[in-house]
């Protein structure tokens, strides 16, 4: 088990990672509206309620349970590494690692939408890639600062990014008091529509096991990444679910909802000043949710750097105890995929993560045979329970699967290009341990 280079120094809180977890997974209600306006209130509050059970809490108890037993940096890596061996491991890094460069592509272009809604100009021509750049480059130079500026920040950013929410939850809720109107509960909605709404919904449960790469960095992770997974999952499903509701109680109609809606709603309850304000939350949610996901996936390369699965260099860290070397690839590789012409970004996403999450559960329940004397400070129900957990989020990654199968990704077929980059996985691992044994029998070669 690894073990931080600067134990003494300041670590991650409880609070600040409950923040720093909310932005792996959500960042506010911001992407939820296309989830609301392909299926109609009645649907959407069903389908937002129904996932936590099928698919966050599982993955939250999975995570609570390992996190707290095996508080390695690397988290996901390090336990399906221990339980599964070098190779499954190095397979969980290289699906984090692919997944993450269409993950992250995302954020940057979610902060210039929201930016251009100020001004078109701001964000016109090479102007909308530019912006995008600086928020590679300033949260990688955040996240040098270390692993609790990145927390710290957080919450100051969670907070900035719920205060519109919670005025137009406030005002929506007094006018359907006030005015009384007819609550638009469903609208006619495709199948299409449907499936869209549970894969966007999929996609805004998901990231819970980012939290774990950083655990030498929390202070008593232990006790600590239990309750931040709890707390962190009870937090999305009230940011998304009440402001729904508010906006039916208020009598809005979810015909046309999608992406930057909230705009709309918050200036029709509050006026222009509070949708001026869900602009800037827009922007603080791209900004926000990117600068905890480099926390997160920067300490993959170095854990595996440091199992000689990378090179040694990058597992180098700076006086804060950041990995910076594994920060400045990270947000190169990052930089360079922001022009990628990426149609179905999220579908990619959640096949190549879903991979990924399959074989924690796996990794839960073979330690729970193999290391059955392992100290546990969190356990999540009995073997059989264990076994029960990953049954849900298989299904709905194989929904996922069968959902994505039609579309496109520069012009594959979605699942056949996030196959071609999984099956990238063994190739690199078998390229990997061929240089390995090479530079192991270098030195009797020249005896």
């Amino acid at each position: 088990m690894r073990l931080a280079a600067n134990p003494g120094g300041r670590k991650l809180r409880i609070i600040p990672l409950i923040a720093a977890t909310y932005f792996m997974v959500s960042g506010g209600p911001y992407a939820i509206e296309d989830i609301l306006g392909g299926a109609g209130y009645t649907t959407a509050i069903v389908i937002l309620l129904v996932l936590p059970f099928l698919w966050s809490l599982p993955t939250t108890l999975m995570i609570g349970e390992l996190a707290s037993a095996i508080p390695a940096e690397g988290g996901f890596y390090i336990w399906v590494r221990r339980a599964l061996g070098p190779f499954w491991g190095y397979q969980e890094g290289w699906l984090s690692l692919s997944a993450s460069v269409f993950d992250m592509a995302i954020y940057p272009a979610f902060f210039v939408s929201y930016l251009g809604k100020f001004n078109p100009a701001l964000t016109a021509g090479w102007h909308g890639w530019a912006w995008s750049l600086a928020v590679v480059v300033v949260c990688c130079v955040w996240n040098l600062r270390g692993a609790p500026s990145v927390g710290d920040g957080s919450v100051g950013l969670f907070l900035l990014l719920l205060l519109p929410f919670a005025i137009f939850v406030a005002l929506a809720f007094w006018r359907g008091f006030v005015l009384h109107p007819i609550v638009q509960w469903s609208h006619s909605t495709s199948e299409f529509a449907l499936k869209t709404a549970v894969l966007v919904a999929m996609w805004n449960y998901m990231g819970w096991d980012n939290a774990s790469t950083v655990a030498k960095e929390v202070e008593n992770p232990q006790r600590n990444y239990p309750r931040a997974m709890i707390g962190s999952a009870l937090l999305v499903a009230f940011t998304y679910l009440l402001p729904l509701v508010a906006m039916a109680i208020a009598g809005l109609s979810s015909e046309g909802f999608s992406t930057g809606s909230w705009v709309d709603a918050a200036a029709n309850v509050g006026g222009p000043l509070l949708g001026f304000a869900i602009v800037a939350g827009g922007t603080i949610s791209g900004f926000g949710m990117f600068n905890a996901l480099v926390m997160s996936y920067t300490r993959l390369p170095m854990a595996m750097a440091e199992d000689g699965m990378l090179p040694r260099v990058v597992a180098r860290r700076n006086a804060r105890d950041v990995p910076w070397v594994s920060v400045l690839l990270c947000g190169l590789a990052w930089a360079l995929a922001l022009k990628l012409p990426l149609e179905r970004l999220i579908s990619i996403d959640l096949i190549l993560y879903g991979a990924s999450l399959i074989l924690e559960f796996v990794a839960l329940v073979v330690l729970r045979i193999r290391e059955p004397n392992l100290p546990r400070p969190f356990k999540a129900g009995n073997l059989a329970f264990a076994c029960a957990l990953g049954v849900g989020p298989t299904v709905l990654i194989f929904y996922a699967l069968y959902a994505s199968r039609d579309e496109q990704v520069l012009g594959f077929p979605a699942m056949l290009f996030a196959l071609i980059v999984a099956l990238l996985g063994p190739i690199f691992y078998w390229l990997t341990t061929r240089a390995q044994s090479r530079r192991r029998l270098a030195p009797t070669a020249a005896d």
